[in-house]
Order: structure tokens, then C-alpha cells, then sequence
């Protein structure tokens, strides 16, 4: 926790004393983006954990002359009451008596208010009910520049400034070039004749590059815009070493590269000429949306998100080999962690991470972690987020249990995997918890479904053991995940609230499949896969639509001793046995080959069928 009041007081002068003579506001947002949208942000744009000091991925800051409050999710809850000083209020949204920022400021403010925001850092999405509600109650959404945040921010870090590195097609599956031609396709058919395109990941896709400007996602600061004969790539041209511009050419494709801050004035001077639509997505953020006539705008998801979405064969390849590899890792750490502690070797939040990160990094094209692993011992484990610090780091022992929730990056595919394990002896309430979350990840992980059905409709699937008992989790249940990109990416997602570009499910997907269970400062659960969407092996195809299912690539064993197999039913049980004996069978003959008896040992009693 650290003391935000001086910070506070220096932004509420800046409110009540506009610069370049804009007068004043009323309060001011402070959202978690950056000017890309992104989740994960590099240290220059963590303007909303330097107001408030809670650093969690998720939140929104609203500061008025006299309240400073913070919303944010359920995954959140217990860090952000932890991180926050008594200059803030919590607002735990989710729950039915948080009102939402937008009712809030229609019931608090009063009529003639001015709120402000720096219409980078918030999507179109996003500013335009919040600016509606505001209209009802009398009040006004301003979009408000120099960001103020960067106006009393000392010290502030500087933009990352990092290379460009390119990705062969060996691993993509597809140049450059062939994207271009289907993105074109899709803006005729459109009738688009600007494309604008400024999630960083989906640039990284689309130009097969990576980078490293943002801590665990290989993605760079950069926005693109797609013309009928032009492809405009606006960059800090000393990120570009020779290799791009010979990766852009063996591709067959050549960028008119631009300075990275040129793309407002380029967007608005293509969409003043343009004679057809300019495409944007509402994602994009309100400043961009606002340099395109109105009449000219047209809001959808981008193709290239789509595209990105549904891994070719390649990608598809590369994900499940990827993740043959992560597992090795996984059954080496969770093998030793037991080992350790069996033989009272210390070892603690801390250093098991950086265990598992050193044993991931041998493995076969390893690029880095995908998010700060969450090495969680005991009550650790209920903080959904949670990430060790020194100031919270625990032993793990054979006394509480532990979650893991980890994850890496390879040339060929991202994982994501989080396993729960005791080391001693589980309480029953341990057990009989960790059962129903595991019920609940294998009937998700066994769903038969029609195609393009949004995720939201299966949430409940691996909800319902747990409401049978009244009980729940506070996370979505499953995320999208990129390929050797952003650990969480969309446009699908299988959760409680609406994903609203979900596109619906379709074969080469790959999500996570994750329910969980946490009791406030006791433990954690989360069982986590990812899986691929693949074609459902049933009798019917729902009248022609299609009939998929979900295939396990994740390889690391569940632990049974976790489990009451009373609880189970056949079919679980069944489902369980099968998946560890693909988990066996894939792992053993590496770790074979590896000579790691050790592992293997550990790995063969792990996955005897119960």
C-alpha cells in the first residue's frame, strides 16, 4: 500500500485548473489503457496504478474534488482492498450493490458537471454509453488533453523502445501477403476503403513480427492502416532493423512506414478524401473513432481479429507441440517441488517460480514467460491474481495447498495451465472443493456443442456443480489465447458477461477451460487447459450447423489425492483416466529420452486411473 494523498491533491488542482485555459471538471477517469487498449500495459501507461497504487490488470480510477473511488472485478477484490489507501473506496463491481461507474456518476453528479478523460486510453465502446448516461443527467464527457496523469507523474518510465524481431512463416503458416489479400477481400465486401487497425497484437499477427515492448506479450507500440493500395505502418523507425525490411520483402509486401504519432493525421486526412466507409471497431479508442466523419464510420470487429482467432494448420500445430514441451517442465517442477518438501529443502513462493521458469527455459524454442506466474501457498491462493512479492511470499509446505497458475512463450504457440496441488494431507473441505471445480472443468472439457454458439452459453456447464452447493468463482471461466502472442486474447470467451464480438466457436479455436473455488484467506482452486475446438464425434450435426467439442492440449497431470471419486461420476471418471493416460503416454517417452528418472517416476504415479 502506498499513500496516494499527494498525488491526489496534485491532480485535483489540475482539475480545477485546466491546461491551455480549458477551465475545470468535476471528476476524471482514469482508465487501465493505454492508447492500444491493451490488458497488459508497459510501465509508462500504469497511469491508473500510479493514482491509486493498485496494480491489478483490471480497474478503472474516478477522482472528484472530493471522493477518489475504483472499480474493478472479482478476480480483484482482495488485492485491490489490500493496495488501496484510505483516500480510496472500493466499488466491487460485480456485486449487486455496486452501481455501475455510469449510474454512479448519474446519481452523485450534479446537473452542469463536466467529467473528463483522455479519449486515447478509452474505447469507443466504452465512451459512448458513459457519454449517454451523462447526457440524461444533465452532465457532459469531455475528452481531455495532455493526459493529466502524465502532467504530475515524476519520473514517469520513458516509451519502451525496443527491436522489431520478424516470425517465419515456419511458424505462422501463412505470409504476409495472403493476409493482406483476405483483409482486402473483407473490406470490399464491406464496401471499406480504409481499414484501421490498432490492438498491438493484431499487428504483430498480421506482419508476422513479434516484439517486446510490454513485459510477457511479444507485441510493439504501432498502429496500421489498410487501404485498397496501400498498407500505411506507423512505427519508431529505429525499432525496424534491416531484418524487417528482408522479412517484408520475402513476404512480397511493402509498408509505406510512417512516424508512430503520424497516424491521427494520416487517418484523418484518408478519411476526409475517402469517397466509401472507413472500417473501425468499437474496441478502438474514442480519439481515433473521432478523426472519421460520422457518417463515413463503420464499426465492427476487425478481420484481422477474426483471422487471428482460428489458428491455421501451423499454428494449430505448433500450440499442441508447444504445450507437449510446457508439460515436460510442469511434471519436472511439480516432481522436485514434491521431492523438496518431502526431504525438508526450503522452498518458497518465490523460489518455486523461479524454479519453473528455469526448467521451462530449457525446453526447445522458450521465448519468455507469458504472464508473472502466480505461485500462491495456503490463503495466498484464494487472491485470484495473486503474483508472490517478498513483502507476501510463503513457504510451501506439505501443510497447505498450493496453485500454481503459469504459463510461457514459444516460437510455435503460448501456454497457460494452472494445477492445484497438496503436498500433505487436504482437509475434506479441500477435497470435496477441489471435486466439484473439477467436475465442473471436465464437463466443460467434454461439452459437445453446435457450431459458432457464443461462449457464454457454456459457462454454466462448469458452473453447475458448484451452484448446486451455493458456490462460485469470480473470474470468466475461459479465455482466448494467441499464438506466441497475448496470453488472454478475443474476440471469444466463455464467461457470465457478454463478449460482445464474441463470433461464436468454430473448429481451430483455442481457449482455456479454468473454474475455480476460493475461500477468503484459507486457499485456492483453479484447475486450468487449454483446448482446442475440434469437430464432435456424435451421430448428429445439429441440422447441418456443425457439431463441435473441445480437445485437451494441456499435459500435466490432475492431482488425484485431490479428489473424492465418490463425487465422480462414470463418465468423469472415465474422462479423467483418459486424460491421463494421453498425458503419460506423451510425456513418458521424452522424459526417457531425456534420461530424467526422477520425473518419469513422479509422472507414472500421477496418472495411474483411479
Amino acid at each position: 500500500m502506498k499513500s496516494t494523498g499527494k498525488a491526489l491533491a496534485a491532480l485535483r488542482g489540475l482539475m480545477a485548473n485546466l491546461p491551455s485555459n480549458l477551465g475545470s471538471i468535476n471528476a476524471y477517469i482514469i482508465p487501465s489503457d493505454d492508447a492500444h487498449q491493451s490488458e497488459y500495459l508497459a510501465e509508462r501507461d500504469e497511469r491508473r496504478a500510479f493514482i491509486s497504487g493498485f496494480d491489478g490488470s483490471a480497474g478503472t480510477a474516478v477522482v472528484t474534488e472530493k471522493q477518489a473511488l475504483l472499480w474493478t472485478d472479482g478476480r480483484y477484490y482482495q488485492q485491490a482492498g489490500k493496495q488501496l489507501d484510505n483516500a480510496w473506496t472500493l466499488m466491487k463491481d460485480g456485486q449487486p450493490s455496486t452501481p455501475s461507474i455510469d449510474a454512479w456518476f448519474a446519481n452523485e453528479l450534479q446537473p452542469g458537471s463536466k467529467v473528463g478523460v483522455d479519449a486515447n486510453l478509452i474505447s469507443t465502446r466504452a465512451w459512448n454509453p458513459l457519454e449517454t448516461a451523462l447526457k440524461s443527467a444533465g452532465c457532459s464527457l469531455l475528452p481531455i488533453a495532455p493526459n493529466l496523469i502524465d502532467l504530475i507523474w515524476e519520473n514517469q518510465p520513458a516509451a519502451p523502445n525496443k527491436p522489431i524481431v520478424p516470425l517465419s512463416v515456419e511458424f505462422t503458416g501463412k505470409p504476409i501477403a495472403t493476409k493482406l489479400a483476405e483483409v482486402r477481400e473483407a473490406m470490399n465486401e464491406k464496401r471499406a476503403s480504409v481499414l484501421v487497425v490498432s490492438a498491438l497484437d493484431e499487428i504483430a499477427w498480421f506482419l508476422n513480427l513479434r516484439g517486446s515492448d510490454i513485459d510477457y506479450n511479444p507485441v510493439f507500440f504501432a498502429y496500421i492502416l489498410v487501404t485498397l493500395e496501400d498498407l500505411f505502418f506507423f512505427v519508431d523507425e529505429s525499432k525496424l532493423l534491416p531484418a524487417i525490411y528482408d522479412h517484408f520483402r520475402a513476404n512480397n509486401v511493402q509498408p509505406r512506414v510512417r512516424p508512430y504519432d503520424e497516424v491521427h493525421g494520416m487517418l484523418k486526412s484518408l478519411a476526409e478524401s475517402s469517397s466509401s466507409r472507413v472500417w473501425i471497431s468499437l474496441g478502438s479508442s474514442y480519439a481515433l473513432t473521432t478523426l472519421i466523419p460520422e457518417e463515413k464510420r463503420m464499426h465492427a470487429i476487425t478481420p484481422i481479429n477474426l483471422m487471428k482467432a482460428v489458428k491455421n494448420d501451423v499454428e494449430a500445430s505448433g500450440m499442441r507441440a508447444c504445450h507437449i514441451r510446457d508439460g515436460v517442465a510442469l511434471c519436472q517442477y511439480f516432481g522436485w517441488l514434491e521431492d523438496c518438501i518431502k526431504n525438508n529443502v526450503a522452498v518458497d513462493e518465490i523460489s518455486g517460480a523461479s524454479r519453473l521458469e528455469e526448467l521451462r527455459s530449457l525446453q526447445d524454442k522458450y521465448m519468455g514467460l507469458s504472464f508473472t506466474t502466480i505461485s500462491a501457498s495456503g490463503p495466498n491462493g484464494s487472491v485470484i491474481h495473486y503474483h508472490p512479492l517478498p513483502a507476501t511470499n510463503r513457504p510451501i509446505s506439505d501443510k497447505e495447498m498450493y496453485l500454481c497458475d503459469s504459463g510461457a512463450q514459444y516460437s510455435d504457440g503460448t501456454t497457460d495451465v494452472t494445477r492445484t496441488m497438496h503436498f500433505g494431507a487436504p482437509t475434506e473441505e479441500e477435497i470435496h472443493a477441489f471435486t466439484l471445480v473439477l467436475k465442473g472443468q471436465i464437463s466443460l472439457g467434454t461439452a459437445v456443442f453446435p457450431r459458432k454458439v457464443k461462449g457464454q452459453f457454456l459457462d454454466t456447464i462448469a458452473r453447475k456443480a458448484l451452484w448446486d452447493e451455493g458456490l462460485d468463482y469470480g473470474h470468466g471461466t475461459g479465455h482466448g489465447i494467441g499464438h506466441y502472442l497475448n496470453v488472454h486474447e478475443g474476440p471469444m470467451g466463455i464467461g457470465i458477461r457478454l463478449m460482445p464480438d464474441d463470433p461464436g466457436l468454430e473448429e481451430n479455436m483455442f481457449l482455456s477451460n479454468e473454474p475455480g473455488y476460493y475461500k477468503e484467506g484459507q486457499f485456492g482452486i483453479r484447475i486450468e487447459d487449454i483446448v482446442q475446438v475440434v469437430p464432435a464425434n456424435i451421430r448428429n450435426d445439429f441440422d447441418g450447423r456443425g457439431a463441435l467439442s473441445f480437445s485437451t492440449v494441456t499435459m500435466c497431470p490432475i492431482q488425484t489425492k485431490l479428489v473424492d471419486v465418490k463425487l465422480l461420476t462414470e463418465k468423469e471418471r472415465t474422462s479423467l483416466n483418459n486424460y491421463h493416460k494421453t498425458v503419460r503416454e506423451t510425456l513418458a517417452p521424452l522424459l526417457r529420452e531425456a534420461n530424467d528418472a526422477n520425473t518419469l517416476t513422479w509422472l507414472e504415479r500421477e496418472t495411474q486411473p483411479i
